[in-house]
């Protein structure tokens, strides 16, 4: 599994707007029931209110080439100038949890 955080920046709550934007549109619910696609959510940042976390997971590589490759990708890169974000971006792959799992209460 290939997660990438995507950190989206802007001003006056346009962050907040975009990622309501992208529920609302019905666009999210379209990634996250492309093939590949595991996890596709919105959080907001306790520590900075004009930034939003999308936490985006895909079962591989491929999945991920597929979603770029799709015509919603547009849709997205419009919605992002709209409301002129900034992003960053983290990307992890999974891997077994090893002896950290006696460490994760359920």
């Amino acid at each position: 599994m290939i997660t990438v955080n995507l950190y989206y920046t802007g001003t006056n709550g346009s962050a907040k707007a975009f990622a309501t934007e992208m529920e609302a549109s019905g666009i999210a619910d379209e990634i996250r029931n492309e093939p590949g696609n595991l996890r596709y959510q919105y959080f907001s940042s306790l520590d900075d209110p004009e930034t939003v976390l999308l936490i985006d997971s895909w079962t591989d590589q491929a999945a991920i080439d597929a979603h770029h490759a799709s015509s919603m990708m547009q849709e997205i890169i419009e919605l992002r100038e709209k409301y002129d974000l900034h992003m960053t971006a983290e990307r992890f792959i999974s891997e077994e949890m090893g002896g950290d799992e006696k460490f994760i209460r359920k």
